[in-house]
């Protein structure tokens, strides 16, 4: 079993990086599933260039190898402008339509305001049903202002009421993979 994250977040170290690798860690520690966060900030180059699916840089065949083979997909954006990242969609747009068919999908945003929250509803959840991945009830939208800053430069969760939220989350997400398991033992 395989949870995977994917953060449209072009900085590092990234509260949406930070948020993703949470809800990624405790999917995974629910499901005792191997974790792994891939982030677009990291391979913004060679995706910047990236034109062609069928002629793609290693890394990013690397980053859809993870995805593709992933129980559990974390789709984490910043909300830039009203709308998830350019590159991230870039990153979807050369995915393959049937590669995350059936895959569980947790949908994540980070932003300024409370204004961006409708980003998961209006723009991630449709994006994520075009590919066939059956996303879970609930979302979760974190403001910049709920993270606290760390020693080392990262980010924390600051907020009892957002990890109270990805608690429901996590649990949405491992009843699907129940129900799948139990599904794919009847069938």
């Amino acid at each position: 079993m395989s949870i995977v994250g994917i953060s449209g977040s072009l900085s590092n170290p990234s509260r949406t990086t930070a948020l993703v690798d949470l809800i990624v860690g405790r999917v995974a520690d629910g499901a005792y599933a191997k974790r792994e966060v891939v982030t677009v900030g990291d391979i913004a180059p060679s995706l910047g260039l990236a034109l062609n699916p069928k002629q793609l840089p290693a890394e990013i065949g690397a980053a859809y190898g993870k995805l593709v083979s992933a129980d559990v997909i974390v789709v984490g954006t910043p909300v830039y402008k009203g709308s998830y990242t350019g590159l991230l969609k870039h990153f979807f747009d050369l995915l393959d339509p049937k590669a995350l068919h059936g895959k569980i999908a947790v949908l994540a945003a980070t932003g300024g305001s409370d204004h961006h929250s409708l980003v998961l509803e209006h723009h991630i959840r449709p994006l994520l049903s075009f590919f066939g991945a059956h996303t879970v009830p609930t979302t979760v939208y974190v403001k910049d202002t709920d993270f606290a800053k760390e020693e080392g430069g990262g980010y924390r969760l600051n907020n009892p009421d957002i990890n109270a939220r990805i608690d429901i989350i996590v649990e949405q997400a491992l009843w699907l993979l129940r129900r799948d398991a139990v599904q794919s033992k009847a069938a």
